[in-house]
């Protein structure tokens, strides 16, 4: 069973983020389409959520 995780930055809207563990992956989709989901590498996964500065070297 996966068990997915709502973004904190879509709390109190309709616009939902849902994120899960998927052993080495992480799973990414849309609470109001559920069956279309994304899945990368958890590295590329924590390289996207610190943002740009990562990306930059900083």
């Amino acid at each position: 069973m996966t068990l997915w995780r709502k973004s904190s930055r879509s709390a109190g809207t309709a616009n939902c983020v849902e994120v899960a563990r998927v052993g080495t992956r992480v799973a990414a989709r849309d609470s109001k389409n559920p069956a279309a989901t994304i899945t990368v590498p958890a590295a590329s996964w924590a390289r996207f959520v610190q943002g740009p500065a990562v990306l930059r070297g900083q």
